[in-house]
């Protein structure tokens, strides 16, 4: 991945961030608030579809039913290569997978079906080199 891609992947502007949940201490919610502040709309996809930051959530990725640009995973990477797949499904055009959120062979699956990834990094992160 290269910084391109990163800077394609932020320009993006719906952004589903599977895991993100009303917890306050999880990595999840901080970096939906930062992709809100920056003007992207946040879509929480949660088992529990809570709202969160004033965004309806939604149970998974299949409920959703409008266009989503990116599916940001904040889950163990043991589910990671099934949410790909989901993401690949609906139609996204890029997966971004967390800090720590490794799966090679996802990543590939989503790179030949034409999706951006960038993988093992956070957007929080990329925007605050860019501030």
């Amino acid at each position: 991945m290269t910084n391109k891609t990163i800077n394609e992947v932020l320009a993006l502007h719906t952004w589903a961030i599977v895991g993100l949940s009303n917890n306050p201490d999880r990595a999840a919610y901080a970096v939906a608030a930062l992709l809100k502040s920056k003007g992207h709309r946040i879509v929480p996809v949660h088992p529990k579809g809570e709202s969160v930051h004033g965004e309806p959530g939604f149970t998974s990725l299949a409920a959703i039913d409008f266009p989503i640009d990116v599916v940001d995973l904040f889950v163990n990477s043991s589910l990671a290569g099934a949410v790909v797949d989901q993401a690949i499904h609906i139609g996204a055009k890029a997966v971004w997978l967390q800090l720590d959120v490794i799966d090679e062979a996802a990543c590939d699956r989503a790179d030949q079906a034409g999706l951006l990834t960038v993988m093992d990094r956070c957007p929080a992160i990329e925007y605050r080199g860019r501030d």
